[in-house]
């Protein structure tokens, strides 16, 4: 008699297994639209490796504001702008050595570059000079370059919010190899912050060091930060520095070199003369954002590449009221960067790159979501649109940004399709080639020569 009883006892523990595991840290929230989901995996199925470009589509069915179930929780959707102005000596050299060295591997425009990597230099040589008060000196191919690059992608990837699983399902992180990769690429990144660290306490024990934010730290007798404290700083400024600039760098880069790009490279360049009439738009650049049609294909730039396509996630510290749906303190809620600024309610035509789509505009406002938005945006701004500014002035003065003869290796240009990593936080671009072709080969040497020789006593 007690056989019929087993599928019974089978099918109950089955039940209560899936009721425990399909259980959410935080309660599914009443009146808010939900995307359905299958027990243990919530919605992760469903919304693939690019959560970015999937949650966008779903906002026709669901409105701009909806909960999902990532595995077992729940979701919904000191550099001010004054600082920057004594930061523009650094930008200056990151910007030429970066230059001089596409100029130099271009042959002078007889061969092919990929431009990946010498930018990547540029914002990890900003982070390293403010936080340390050194530089890397190496060419892109450095060994201590290419290390750091790749344990910071490698660590930004653990990340990304499609990227790793284990954080939404625990009953993953008894997969064997779970922690050992993080565990690794920790350890690689505490062996060059800690000789980043010592190399700056050396400096300051020389009395050769420069001020930069480790050091007034270290030097302030009223900083009572302990060394786990000050390793997270260093953490995070070495981190920002690979992180969406180069990408949005790279690909702006690529596009430019699209049919469509050269004929805004050639409207970019002829605005370019007439605000600087006197030749001078290479100095000039570092001081004020003069170019009103550079301003505005910065702005695109940012709209078009949203290289942090999803934002990090935060969490409301008080409950929300949205459309009759209360939403409790502590929900983790995540900004669709990339969808917001591919909106089609909000921008014409969002797929396409059009800079002139923001002239004329009112420079007031929230007008793209790179940067995120309130209290917790992007603090770096100011910095980053300023360097956007000064690089691409002095690429398009110096050069014709053209497209490879090498078919295969063309970029690809969709916003979401041209990341090699699609599940991780920061776009990644595809490997690809374009050719760098001197304006003037004159000009540009002697526009190098001069900012080299403006900006010597910073080369250290």
């Amino acid at each position: 008699m007690a056989a019929p009883a087993v599928p019974f006892i089978v099918l109950a523990i089955l039940f209560i297994a899936i009721k425990y595991l399909n259980q959410t840290d935080i309660p599914k929230v009443k009146n808010l639209p939900e995307v359905p989901g299958i027990p243990l995996f919530g919605s992760l199925l469903k919304l693939g490796k690019s959560h970015a470009r999937s949650c966008a589509e779903l906002v026709p069915r669901y409105g701009p504001v909806f909960q999902v179930r990532l595995g077992n929780r729940a979701a919904s959707t000191a550099i001010n702008r004054k600082a920057v102005q004594t930061y523009l000596p650094i930008i200056d050299l990151e910007a030429t050595t970066s230059i001089n060295e596409i100029l130099s591997n271009s042959k002078g425009g007889t061969r092919d570059v990929d431009p990946n990597g010498y930018f990547q230099r540029l914002s990890l040589n900003m982070s390293l000079r403010l936080n340390y008060g050194f530089r890397i000196k190496g060419q892109i191919d450095d060994r201590q370059l290419q290390e750091v690059i790749q344990v910071e992608r490698e660590l930004g990837n653990f990340r990304g919010v499609a990227h790793c699983w284990q954080d939404y399902i625990p009953i993953l992180r008894l997969w064997p190899s779970y922690r050992k990769n993080a565990v690794k690429f920790r350890e690689r990144r505490d062996a060059y912050i800690l000789q980043f660290y010592q190399e700056l306490k050396r400096r300051i024990a020389d009395g050769t060091d420069v001020p930069c934010i480790t050091g007034n730290v270290i030097k302030d007798p009223e900083a009572k930060l302990s060394d786990d404290e000050l390793k997270t700083i260093c953490v995070t400024m070495v981190a920002a520095g690979l992180d969406t600039l180069p990408s949005n760098i790279n690909m702006t880069i690529a596009y430019l070199s699209s049919p469509h790009g050269q004929e805004i490279q050639e409207r970019a360049y002829a605005e370019l003369t007439k605000t600087y009439p006197d030749g001078d738009g290479w100095h000039a650049c570092k001081e004020e954002e003069k170019c009103e049609y550079m301003v505005s294909f910065i702005k695109e730039t940012l709209r078009y590449w949203s290289t942090l396509n999803l934002s990090f996630t935060r969490q409301s510290v008080k409950p929300v009221t949205y459309r009759g749906a209360v939403i409790p303190a502590g929900t983790p809620f995540i900004l669709n960067n990339w969808g917001a600024n591919h909106d089609a309610t909000h921008f014409k035509d969002p797929e396409k790159f059009l800079p002139e789509r923001y002239l004329g505009v009112p420079n007031v406002g929230i007008q793209q979501m790179s940067y995120g938005a309130g209290a917790r945006s992007c603090e770096g701004a100011h910095l980053a649109n300023r360097q956007l500014y000064i690089v691409f002035t002095r690429l398009i003065l110096g050069f014709h940004i053209l497209e490879t003869s090498d078919l295969k290796a063309r970029p690809n240009l969709d916003s979401i399709e041209c990341n090699s990593v699609l599940t991780g936080m920061v776009t990644q671009p595809k490997p690809f080639r374009v050719r760098f072709v001197p304006r003037d080969s004159k000009q540009l040497n002697k526009w190098i020569e001069e900012s080299f020789q403006a900006t010597k006593e910073f080369d250290i």
